[in-house]
């Protein structure tokens, strides 16, 4: 069976959909992959194609302010998404694929698919599509619509109509005269049920798989790395691609935090959301640009992080507290849902983000260690990528 997936975003959005095409590629399947540039995942042993836009670079310049998005829609982002959207179809048909898998955010995805006769799946990385009565969408900062949860979920679909030019043009790349097929067949969310629970009014079309991971791979760490970890009780930082606020003053609230609470800290840089000041250096702290989670995690106190899904579940499956500074879009609600979950405290936004508000949150971090322990033993046993291939090759043929 021939697999076309399709990912868009940064390395939280490309790392679940490599680890569906090494399990695919176990099984037999021929995969290919089409991704951002610059997404900085792992490559080995994979077929990728690029999706010609560099979320890396967007970020980079302009960091998570809505304001900077709106100012640079035209200039910048429009013009990147036509070419992202132009680029999915030009892979759809050069590779013709049995079943195309698409992150909501190839918007041509769907569209090229039932233009070429393919079925296509939806991967909701983040279950904001989906409505439901439960939950209002992830990025509608809200802990609950009640009745109106469901048409939370109307602006997260309406994403279309803003590219409505741009889409176009990509599907005027498709040849002519193929019979349609029947659209979207299902929609699979890489979602522990350990931690989100799947909601009753979901549709039976809608497979919650449990998350996609990679099989852990032993890795060689460098001496340096490896002294710290034997050397005692430490706190993991790390913001991923988000970068906004001052992230000087994050880096030393984050290392004054960890000292009071009798914790060394590793810090991750990430993208630019955290800088560790010369001033606050000393022998507790150690400072990469990157690590490897499954290294380092599972020997961590606790981890402090943006609560990004990818995230939240690499923490998760290692055992261990979060403590989330939310930044933008779904972290909010991952934030919540780990805090009612007994994961992790109250997430503290990173506008409060203070020496003082990050020393009381591991503080309390402390008490959700026997059930952070419980849940990543759950979360390890799930194999969400063989419950999502297996529901992949059921849609194999017409």
């Amino acid at each position: 069976m021939k697999m076309m997936l399709l990912t868009a975003g940064t390395r939280g959005d490309v790392e679940p959909f490599f680890a569906l095409a090494r399990a695919a590629g176990a099984r037999g399947h021929e995969v290919r992959t089409a991704i951002p540039e610059n997404s900085g995942a792992d490559t080995a042993s994979l077929d990728t194609v690029s999706l010609r836009m560099d979320f890396a670079q967007l970020v980079s310049d302009q960091g998570v302010s809505p304001r900077a998005a709106a100012r640079t829609f035209k200039t910048v982002i429009r013009p990147a998404v036509g070419r992202l959207l132009s680029a999915a179809v030009e892979h759809i048909v050069a590779f013709a694929p049995d079943v195309v898998v698409y992150h909501p955010k190839v918007l041509s995805a769907p569209a090229a698919a039932q233009r070429l006769g393919i079925p296509s799946v939806l991967v909701e990385t983040v279950p904001a599509l989906t409505p439901t009565r439960e939950f209002p969408s992830p990025i509608i900062p809200a802990a609950s619509l009640g009745p109106l949860n469901r048409f939370s979920y109307a602006p997260a679909r309406a994403a279309t109509l803003m590219f409505r030019r741009e889409l176009q043009a990509a599907l005027d790349l498709l040849p002519p005269g193929r019979t349609p097929a029947a659209g979207t067949r299902a929609t699979l969310i890489p979602v522990s049920p350990h931690l989100l629970p799947r909601p009753a009014d979901w549709p039976a079309s809608v497979r919650l798989t449990g998350h996609w991971a990679a099989k852990p791979m032993a890795m060689e760490i460098d001496d340096e790395l490896a002294a710290f970890l034997d050397g005692g009780d430490f706190v993991y930082a790390g913001f991923g691609s988000m970068k906004a606020g001052d992230a000087r003053e994050r880096g030393a609230a984050i290392v004054e935090a960890a000292r009071r609470n009798g914790l060394r800290a590793l810090v991750a840089t990430g993208w630019g959301g955290i800088e560790v000041p010369a001033a606050v250096m000393g022998g507790d702290v150690l400072v990469r640009e990157s690590v490897a989670h499954h290294m380092v995690l599972p020997r961590a106190a606790a981890a402090i992080h943006h609560g990004g899904a990818g995230t939240v579940h690499a923490v998760a499956r290692a055992g261990i507290p979060s403590v989330v500074v939310p930044f933008i879009a779904d972290q909010p609600f991952w934030g919540a849902v780990l805090h009612r979950r007994g994961l992790g405290p109250q997430p503290v936004p990173y506008r409060k983000v203070t020496a003082d508000s990050l020393a009381r949150a591991l503080g309390e971090a402390r008490s959700c260690r026997i059930q952070a322990a419980r849940t990543g033993g759950l979360v390890r046993a799930e194999d969400g990528t063989a419950v999502a291939v297996g529901v992949l090759e059921g849609l194999a043929g017409p």
